[in-house]
């Protein structure tokens, strides 16, 4: 699919940056651009050229509105139509899903997120997607980092929870108003994926990597650069937009790989999937045991967020790798343990072909789950 991304303040824009420096001349990615109140902090982003890094509002000095929510919601619904017209150079017009990349932590960036989402809502006829980092539950470091000031603003101190962070209140309050504005959110829990003894400012660099691989794996999963193999399952947009729901429903990205030999070249190929008139052979066990092995680790490996008991209500596979690995009888067994595992009445998959891969991959996408512990405990930060 043709995606948009967009990277609103500190963390969006990093992961943007990052998305670009690895994708931009994929075909997946149909644009990209990093929003900010902060010049500085766009100045740091080396892929971005210029003309995709822009500066809205007049806060300054980071965050510049010492997390208040409010305040950047005030921001965001003074410029969203500003913000849409600086994409206009990168004919967003040709998109057909957008991705808003934010951290919900801080005031800037999240509070201008629903706002701008609205707006490429009603400018296109494509979904808006949001990937929302969640923060630490006690970590205190920078607003546009996914974390926030840990006293509120007067006023604003939730009763049921004086002490809790105000990072959490506003990504509570972020995940509700972009729940109602987009058509998934999939939101990464920071905290999730820290390593003992890690801070998120020492983990930054790998968790955008991480998050990166996992946007790129799902999004970028139905296209295939030119004279590469066809898939036999081609996923388009539909049935992403399909497997996540158009209700804002929150949506996790398992993905998982494992390193295989390349076929040696004009041998025999006998697995079935792709027809060539020098076909590469690959031991069939070998092929149905890797492609067996990274659905399951894709499935009950550690997540975006955490999936409650494995269960969803719609499940999205992708397997890829090179063509001689993609075994059909191993896939459709792997589709068949993934509907018992979820629990999905049906399963939609596509295959995407690495002709000079050198791993097999899956990626499982599950919305319609129960809701996380992790958003759980955000949202009693307002209840």
């Amino acid at each position: 699919m043709r995606l948009h991304v967009i990277g609103l303040g500190g963390a969006g824009g990093r992961i943007a940056d990052r998305l670009a420096a690895a994708h931009d001349d994929d075909p997946f990615l149909a644009g990209v651009n990093a929003f900010d109140t902060d010049m500085d902090a766009l100045g740091t982003l080396d892929a971005l050229r210029e003309e995709r890094r822009y500066r809205f509002g007049d806060a300054a000095g980071g965050d510049g509105l010492g997390g208040d929510l409010h305040a950047g919601r005030r921001l965001g619904d003074a410029h969203a139509s500003e913000l849409g017209r600086a994409m206009d150079d990168q004919r967003p017009s040709l998109a057909e899903a957008f991705l808003i990349v934010v951290g919900l932590g801080g005031a800037a960036g999240a509070g201008a997120a629903p706002a701008l989402a609205e707006e490429l809502s009603r400018l296109y006829d494509a979904p808006v997607y949001a990937f929302g980092l969640l923060p630490t539950p006690s970590e205190t470091e920078e607003p546009d980092g996914g974390e926030g000031p840990t006293s509120a603003a007067s006023g604003s101190e939730s009763p049921s929870a004086p002490h809790r962070p105000l990072a959490e209140r506003n990504a509570a309050r972020t995940l509700d108003a972009l729940s109602d504005r987009c058509a998934a959110v999939l939101p990464f829990d920071n905290a999730a994926w820290l390593r003992p003894g890690e801070t998120l400012d020492g983990a930054r660099d790998r968790l955008n990597g991480v998050a990166v691989e996992r946007i790129s794996a799902l999004f970028g999963a139905g296209e295939t650069p030119e004279g590469a193999e066809t898939p036999q399952q081609v996923l388009d947009a539909s049935d992403v937009a399909r497997a996540v729901g158009s209700d804002g429903e929150i949506a996790a990205i398992g993905h998982a790989t494992q390193a295989v030999e390349s076929p040696g070249e004009g041998s025999r190929f006998g697995l079935g999937l792709f027809g060539s008139s020098e076909p590469a052979e690959v031991d069939t066990s070998a092929a149905v045991s890797a492609i067996e092995t990274v659905i399951r680790k894709a499935a009950r490996g550690k997540n975006t967020i955490a999936v409650p008991e494995g269960r969803a209500d719609r499940t999205l596979l992708v397997v890829g790798g090179p063509p001689a690995w993609l075994n059909r009888e191993a896939i459709a067994d792997g589709r068949r343990w993934l509907a018992e595992e979820t629990g999905s009445d049906a399963i939609l998959s596509g295959d995407a072909p690495v002709p000079e891969g050198d791993a097999v991959f899956a990626v499982v996408i599950r919305s319609g789950i129960d809701e996380p512990d992790r958003v759980r405990e955000l949202r009693e930060t307002i209840a």
